[in-house]
């Protein structure tokens, strides 16, 4: 090796040692520094979970203002809104679908989330025997009596007991973790049922978490067990066929329909479900919270607005996020829901008329007892898909393609479930009723 190489050696073995000196040197001095500070400085500390928004509000006044204004807003939408309108005299068929249960004697609107305690507390449909599992959606106070309670305790508390330890309704703490603001699973069942499907949510995008953590309360479930255990029958996946499927799987029903025993399921609030089944914003990336939280600026400062209601009533804002002319979306939205709300009443005709053909067939001694529980059973299935869409608060928006599919397939079951009945009674005449309104109810449609 001549001696230029040696030096050219050497000198090239120098520039690494220096190199792995300085990044050695770079990585210790950044080892020793202090954590990053958030972008603010936070006016109080937020014990983990604190149920207060209140005291959440001193360090975000933006966001806790505008969410203390969910107990203000009473504005209705066309077929929506949070003035807790009665579904039951709005749309009197829902007390024969729902009798022999607590909706057919109270079904009111869901108000702002300010009202969620208050709302559970004054429905007719609490009673003695309600268990604690009812408060599960309806206040902040949750996640820590879930952390120091468990689920199973608190789900099997009576509701009347529980409720003493329960003093918030809706806020902070259903949704954020205090430490670092992030979005955050808070409900056990939840969590529990993305577990069970393999999912972690903790590796969910930020994105992802903006229409996950509503899924704490916006979501079909069921009590399960003497225990009252809040679950989320997701275990088939999530759409309304394998929902009925899981709910078929395990036998389970939430009341059996009077003079006919029919096995009936009562769906919830299935928003997320509705909203994650393909349907056109989901599978644009767009989140729950980018129409329903839409961001606003107060002077320089960026926010989500934490006044939660439609759209509806603030398009330019909500909508005009991505839609440029929200005039023709507002039309568009109106031609949807109108779509979907006359045919959901067609629906309910047909499972009206289905109830009353079963009654009449049942109360014949001569029907056949195999086709009358065939009549039953489409009943219930029937009724389940119409309630999956009625139940959920968008007048079919969320998915409407998805909707009118739902309640296509809800009237064929129905109209079966009528061609069943008078195939058990031999009576062709069943096929023939016009929608029937037993005189106890008083139903009187427009």
């Amino acid at each position: 090796m001549s001696l230029i190489n040696k030096y050219s050696t050497l000198i090239l073995v120098g520039i690494i040692i220096v190199l792995a000196a300085v990044l050695a040197g770079t990585l210790i001095f950044m080892y020793n520094q202090p954590p990053q500070p958030r972008a603010f400085e936070p006016l109080v500390e937020i014990a983990a979970q604190e149920p207060d928004s209140s005291k959440w509000g001193l360090n975000f006044p933006n966001q806790y203002t505008s969410f203390l204004k969910t107990g203000q807003n009473t504005i209705d939408t066309t077929y929506g809104g949070s003035s807790a309108f009665s579904h039951l005299e709005n749309d009197p068929r829902q007390v024969i679908l729902f009798a022999g249960y607590g909706f057919s004697k109270d079904y009111n609107d869901d108000r702002g989330h300010e009202w969620a305690l208050t709302d559970v507390r004054e429905t007719k449909r609490v009673n003695e025997t309600t268990p604690g599992t009812c408060y599960s959606c309806k206040s902040a106070n949750n996640p820590r009596l879930w952390s120091e309670m468990g689920m199973a305790a608190y789900d099997a508390t009576p509701f009347a007991e529980l409720g003493l330890q329960i003093d918030q309704s809706i806020g902070c703490a259903n949704c954020h973790e205090a430490e670092t603001m992030r979005l955050i699973v808070t409900n056990p069942a939840l969590e529990e049922a993305l577990e069970r499907q393999g999912k972690d949510w903790t590796q969910f995008t930020r994105q992802e978490m903006r229409t996950v953590v509503c899924a704490n309360c916006h979501v079909e479930y069921y009590f399960a067990g003497e225990g009252k255990y809040l679950t989320f029958p997701w275990d088939n996946g999530t759409r309304a066929e394998e929902i009925y499927e899981y709910y078929e799987d395990i036998g389970f029903k939430d009341w059996a329909y009077p003079e006919t025993d029919a096995p009936m399921l009562k769906a919830q609030h299935p928003e997320f479900e509705m909203f994650t089944a393909d349907s056109t914003h989901y599978n644009a990336g767009v989140s729950c919270a980018d129409c329903h939280m839409p961001y606003v600026r107060d002077g320089a400062a960026k926010y989500s607005m934490h006044d939660i209601h439609s759209p509806l009533l603030n398009p330019e804002i909500s909508c005009g996020q991505c839609h440029t002319n929200t005039e023709d979306v507002v039309r568009r939205v109106n031609t949807i829901q109108d779509q979907v709300y006359n045919t959901k009443l067609a629906t309910e005709d047909a499972i009206v008329d289905a109830i009353t053909a079963i009654k009449l067939a049942k109360a014949n001694p001569n029907s056949d007892a195999a086709l009358l529980e065939e009549a039953l059973q489409l009943h219930r299935q029937a009724q389940f898909y119409w309630d999956y869409v009625s139940a959920e608060n968008s007048m079919g928006f969320h998915n409407p393609e998805y909707v009118l599919k739902l309640l296509a397939e809800s009237t064929n079951l129905a109209r079966q479930a009528q061609m069943k009945a008078a195939q058990a009674a031999n009576d062709p005449g069943l096929l023939e009723i016009d929608t029937y309104y037993p005189e106890e109810t008083g139903a009187v449609l427009p």
